[in-house]
């Protein structure tokens, strides 16, 4: 039996998808515009700068960033093309690979940051109090939690 929405929580439904397609539209569109990037490319960027040694293995990289393997092959070599990121082989498994973030990568990061917080803050957070930020954090973290069950 179908459990429907009722009033309520279609209008919640409706609000939270428009504001979460808008947003990560406006990000993409900004980065694109402003650093010549995806948001998708970005991200890459910032969990392997975040990493030991600025390197994850191309399976933990994918999980990270919530990618396939496939589509996340197909923007390292897009990345590798800019000569951001460098692929290498894992040592101890002939099917694994590394992929390193590289000092023009950093750079790159670095230049396209200052503009995405920018982003970020002025279409996240900037219209909300401090409350509805510790609530939309709380209410944001249930909702991985139960996605990743």
């Amino acid at each position: 039996m179908t459990r429907w929405l009722d009033d309520d929580e279609q209008r919640a439904w409706r609000a939270f998808y428009a504001a979460a397609t808008l947003l990560i539209d406006r990000l993409d569109r900004e980065l694109q515009h402003d650093a010549g990037m995806p948001h998708a490319y970005y991200e890459i960027l910032v969990v392997l700068s975040e990493s030991p040694g600025r390197s994850l293995r191309m399976s933990e990289l994918a999980v990270l960033t919530r990618s396939s393997r496939s589509r996340l092959s197909h923007a390292v070599t897009r990345l590798e093309s800019r000569g951001w990121v460098r692929r290498r082989d894992c040592d101890d498994d002939k099917r694994g690979q590394f992929a390193d973030l590289t000092d023009d990568g950093f750079a790159a990061l670095e230049a396209a940051a200052p503009g995405h917080v920018e982003t970020v803050r002025t279409h996240l957070f900037d219209p909300l109090t401090p409350e509805q930020v510790e609530q939309l954090r709380e209410i944001s973290q249930q909702i991985v939690e139960t996605l990743r069950q």
